[in-house]
């Protein structure tokens, strides 16, 4: 029987400056859309190689089990977890935001002992706190961090917290699912043992595909198990042997989204990762400029804050959604609302990868500016964006 009264797919062209998914480039899309090849086909493999090849360079390491998981960037979290922790082991986990709190709740489900560092929202976790904890626990496994967190907009410094884990005897354990191709993660310089991404922040890439890596210590880690990974599908002893040269069946991957992500990496690499670092870093400076000449404060501490993610303070009296909503179906701009103890406090703004342009960084504070100034806020006509070009006159 023959469906009625459904249109065909022609979804609203966006600005998408929320905390993810970003804009994708042209050329991303275009892969997607190329013929399907079988997921052992010859040709396929040869494709997975490269993009294993490229996020090696993204990550800023030679690990060889480096590759993207088929889910999304949640799914990377469980199977960072998962993989090396193990009933029972002494698990630390730095909080100081939502994505550290799921951490802990993973560690939790492994029946692992969690022990909590704790930090403001909005700020960074010191080093000597870290310390403290491990010196506290007796046999530490492993110490987990958010690199950027996505529900404050922290950048948060990964060396020596990694290095104290190292001297302890632990694996680092590090979440760049906002950071990875928009601030250096540098996963063999800096020491991390285990760190997972996602496809749809600063790589531009849909959503659907979750990179990670495993160092020599965390292969170890994982082959000296005394029980099963508790998720068969993200056991990465079974996938390493499908994404190594084994080529062992373990599951369907999606083709597509690999094309997808290949491509996303190609492009990361043509512009080469220092120049994408800079770029986020003057967009993002720009657009704090104008934020605060518009009346608005940044949650994240200064000296801390991700450059691909900016929280900035809802001014009192200013309707929360009606603000985005209006965003949305007026000037075709997605921002992100704040979550947990920042929720209907702050707006999260996205500059990333694709989306990571002065033109979004214009666009934004002007339509911001036209809904602020409706909701009765004083501000001076082009307050903004005069202050977000002054940056860029200034050669910032």
């Amino acid at each position: 029987m023959a469906a009625h009264g459904y249109s065909e797919l022609n979804p609203s062209r966006r600005l998408l400056m929320g905390p993810g998914p970003s804009d994708a480039h042209p050329r991303v899309l275009r892969a997607m859309t190329t013929p399907l090849l079988g997921h052992l086909d010859p040709e396929f493999l040869e494709l997975m190689e490269e993009s294993k090849t490229l996020l090696r360079s993204a990550f800023g390491t030679a690990n060889d089990l480096t590759i993207p998981i088929s889910a999304t960037g949640s799914a990377g979290m469980e199977a960072a977890f998962v993989n090396v922790v193990e009933p029972g082991d002494d698990v630390i986990v730095c909080v100081n935001g939502v994505f550290g709190q799921r951490m802990s709740d993973i560690v939790g489900r492994c029946g692992a002992n969690l022990t909590r560092v704790e930090a403001d929202w909005g700020a960074t976790v010191a080093a000597e706190d870290v310390a403290a904890a491990l010196k506290a626990v007796k046999n530490p496994k492993v110490v987990a961090i958010v690199h950027a967190e996505t529900s404050t907009g922290v950048l948060q410094p990964l060396g020596d917290i990694a290095a104290l884990a190292r001297d302890h005897g632990a694996l680092s354990l590090v979440d760049a699912v906002t950071s990875l191709a928009g601030a250096p993660v540098d996963v063999d310089a800096t020491g991390i043992d285990v760190a997972y991404s996602g496809t749809q922040k600063c790589l531009s890439c849909p959503p659907g595909l979750s990179p990670i890596t495993f160092s020599a210590r965390a292969l170890e880690v994982i082959q000296a198990r005394k029980t099963k990974v508790q998720s068969w599908y993200l056991d990465m002893s079974m996938i390493a042997r499908y994404w190594g040269e084994e080529r062992v069946y373990h599951h369907t991957a999606p083709i597509s989204m690999v094309y997808a992500f290949r491509e996303a990496l190609r492009l990361v690499d043509e512009e080469g990762l220092e120049a994408r670092f800079e770029r986020h870093r003057l967009h993002s400076a720009a657009l704090a400029a104008g934020l605060e000449a518009l009346g608005l404060g940044l949650g994240a501490e200064a000296g801390n804050r991700a450059p691909m993610l900016t929280l900035t303070s809802i001014p009192d009296g200013v309707d929360d959604g009606a603000v985005r909503r209006r965003l949305l179906s007026e000037f075709n701009l997605e921002i992100g609302g704040g979550l947990g103890v920042f929720a209907g406090k702050m707006w999260r703004i996205g500059l990333m990868g694709e989306s990571c342009r002065r033109s979004s960084v214009l666009t934004c504070l002007d339509a911001l500016e036209t809904c602020l100034r409706d909701e009765g806020q004083s501000i001076g006509a082009g307050a903004g964006v005069s202050a977000a070009l002054g940056y860029y006159a200034d050669g910032a």
